[in-house]
């Protein structure tokens, strides 16, 4: 029954590196934009176009590749034989996972209220780019190292 998912996995791991690499490039990116949003944002011109570029980031590029990435991740664990799961290390990758996915959805809040006038101050948002270098580096260390 899950003959398929060997049979595809070599394809379902590249996909997944390919949809990572998107999706962390937008988590980078956007808060970010937001940062030159809250600071630069007041006039009319400016603040427009963050909301345009901001709303095309996540609509256009970062949701599909959420998307993506969890799909071929779903495939690659449900591989048989690749995943040991009484080690600690996938375990402590889905953890960070489910952050990245709590980061996405909090961004794409954040670019509703700042569409609305209501967002932090940039401050804030320069922390918060912080999460998910984090993120990233409890993921790689995890399946790298594989503690």
């Amino acid at each position: 029954m899950t003959d398929w998912l060997a049979a595809i996995y070599p394809y379902a791991k590249a996909f997944h590196v390919m949809a990572v690499i998107s999706w962390m490039a937008g988590l980078f990116y956007l808060p970010r934009l937001f940062v030159y949003h809250a600071e630069r944002g007041q006039a009319p011109e400016p603040s427009g176009s963050f909301a345009i570029m901001e709303d095309k980031l996540l609509r256009l590029i970062m949701n599909p590749a959420m998307i993506a990435t969890w799909a071929s991740g779903l495939c690659l664990v449900l591989t048989p034989g690749i995943v040991d799961w009484s080690l600690a290390w996938p375990w402590t990758k889905a953890a960070c996972v489910l952050a990245m996915s709590w980061f996405h959805m909090w961004c794409a809040r954040q670019r509703r209220l700042l569409g609305a006038g209501q967002g932090h101050p940039g401050r804030r948002y320069r922390l918060m780019n912080e999460v998910p270098t984090l993120l990233m580096m409890g993921i790689v260390l995890s399946v790298i190292v594989k503690f």
